[in-house]
Parts: structure tokens; sequence; C-alpha cells
């Protein structure tokens, strides 16, 4: 289990520290907790993300103008404590109220829950939109049960949106929630990440298998096959995305093909080109494609595919201007060079 760290103890707050030394103008960490934050916060809801570490760039990497306001950041793999929350919340907080925004898992939902019971005896009014897009995680009438994956992605995009525009927590919150509702992943792994500091992988899988539905944390999926080529494996897995959600001809669609980690970008482009295809098949609309790893764990080998169901309101909220500092430093060494 080979990593370049130091003391594996010290892993998340090294993490925000080489962050911020790239990235200081924009961003500042929260005194004495593992949270980082806007430097230019306006007065308008703040939206708040955050889970466990390892999964870089998430959650750190949605932290943005039209993203997130502030990041909370536990343990690898593990959600912040109430006190992380608590303290990320109330630098974010302009007095519009806090939208949290994370992946439906029992220690998040525990610790972000109790962390708004005390920012409310503290008069600030709180709400929360659980991702729950992993459409492998539970059935259909049990949606509030699935997991949230790579849908984070779109969520928080649409909830930035939304709260730059000046809405009500209320406002946000619904559209927020609606995004969520018509947001479904479901991801393939091949091979396990790896927590730092660990001699041993969290699961195993043989060399010539794959485990459909795993969860980001190796939680286990539908169902372990021998390994498929690429369109069949792709097919299969829209076949239930597209079940699951309903999606059908005339539908208008986001996609995400999100890598787990050590999976390449000829890998994912392989599996987009069978998505395209499938979809302008099936007459659905392909609004937005993205192809990139947002949604990690560690070095696992996998992917997963996410569709965004749009309508009119969520499509305007979708195009609202969003930038994520990191990309857009890359965009200005690369048109620097170019002069």
């Amino acid at each position: 289990m080979k990593k370049v760290i130091n003391d594996p103890a010290n892993v998340v707050e090294e993490t925000i520290e080489g962050f911020l030394a790239a990235f200081k103008d924009q961003f500042r960490k929260v005194d004495d907790v593992n949270g980082v934050v806007r430097r230019d916060l306006k007065e308008k809801v703040a939206v708040v993300t955050g889970g466990g570490s390892g999964h870089e760039p998430l959650f750190i990497g949605l932290l943005g103008e039209g993203l997130a306001d502030g990041v909370t950041l536990g343990n690898v793999f593990a959600a912040p404590n109430p006190y992380n929350i608590q303290e990320v919340a109330k630098a974010a907080d302009k007095g519009k109220g806090v939208l949290f925004v994370y992946g439906n898992y029992s220690g998040d939902i525990l610790n972000f829950d109790m962390a708004t019971e005390l920012l409310e005896l503290e008069g600030i009014e709180c709400r929360t939109v659980r991702v729950t897009d992993d459409v492998a995680s539970a059935p259909a009438d049990r949606k509030t049960d699935r997991r949230g994956i790579a849908g984070d992605v779109f969520v928080v995009k649409i909830a930035g949106a939304a709260s730059e525009k000046g809405l009500s927590l209320e406002e946000v919150t619904r559209i927020t929630q609606k995004a969520n509702d018509q947001t479904f992943s479901i991801g393939v792994g091949l091979t396990p990440g790896s927590i730092p500091g660990a001699t041993e992988p969290p699961y195993t899988l043989g060399d010539d298998e794959m485990e459909v539905g795993l969860g980001i944390h190796g939680e286990p999926g539908v169902k372990r096959t021998k390994l498929l080529p690429a369109d069949e494996l792709t097919d299969n897995l829209m076949d239930t995305l597209l079940r699951e959600s309903g999606i059908t001809a005339g539908d208008e669609v986001c996609v995400l093909v999100n890598g787990l980690g050590s999976t390449t970008l000829m890998e994912l482009f392989i599996v987009n080109r069978r998505v395209a295809k499938i979809l302008e098949e099936k007459g659905i609309r392909a609004y937005d494609i993205d192809v990139n790893s947002y949604c990690t764990t560690q070095e696992m080998g996998g992917l997963s595919i996410t569709l965004l169901k749009l309508d009119d309101e969520l499509k305007a909220y979708y195009d609202a201007p969003a930038i994520s500092p990191y990309y857009k430093k890359l965009v200005k060494r690369a048109v620097k060079a170019h002069q």
C-alpha cells in the first residue's frame, strides 16, 4: 500500500495546507478545524458541503464561485465531526442561512444533524439536502436510503448557482432537492483503493472480476461478474440507469463519466463514446458531457456514470457561471503561456 505521505495521522491537515499554499488568495482555513471557506463570501445563503477525505478532488474541489462556500473534511473515508461542521458553517454564514449538501451516509447524517441542532441554538437557520444518486444502493421505493456518489458534483453545482442568484434558503433548498431527485448514478469497481497507513485493502476482487454497484468506500454492489469489454459493461450500466431514472426519448440530460482514481482518461473516453451512442440511439439529448475524475477513492480502479435529467429550471441553474479556482488557475497559465 505505497503512498507518498508523512505520518498517516496528518494526511488531512497536510492536504489542506498544500491546497491553501496553492490557493491562499481565494480560500482560508477555518481556525482549529479541518475546514476551508471562500474569502469572497457574499451576503447570500451559504452552501456547505463535505464528508470524508480521500475522495479528492471531492469535496475540496467543489469550492468556488457558483459552487460551495465552505467545505468540512473528516478523516479518510470518515464523516467530519459535529464541531468541525459547526465551525465551518459559522465561518461561511453571512446571515442568510446555511444549506448543507452531502452524501447520504449514516455517519455524515448523524454528525451534520447534530451540528444543525447546535447551529440553530446559536440562531443560524440551516437546511439539508442529502445526495442519493446511487441507484445500486437501494430500490426506487427506498430512494432516500440510497448513497451519494459522483452526483454530488451536479447537486452542489446547482445549489451554488441558486445561492449566487440571491434566493431564499427555502428556494435554494427546493431547487437543490429537485436536482438531487433528478440525478442518477451507478458505478463499477475493478480494483480496491487504499486507506493511508493501512496494510490491507478494504476489500478484494479477483484479477478477472468486477463488482457492479460497488460503493466508493468498498460497500458491496449488486453483483460480481467476470471482467466485461467496455461496450458491454456500459450497456449494462446504462440499461440500469435509464430504467431506474425513467429517462426516455425526448429528455435532456447532463452526463458525467467519472473515474474512481486509477482508471485512465483513455478508458473513460472509451466508455463515454458508448454512453453518447446509446443516448443518441434512444433519442435522449446529451445537453452536456463531462469526463473526468471528480469523486475518487484513492487509487480505486473503476468508474461511475451519472445522468442529471434536466428541465428548463434546472438547465438555467446548470448553465450559471461556476468557477473552481483550481481549474481557473490552470486556464490562466495556459493562456499566458500561449500569448
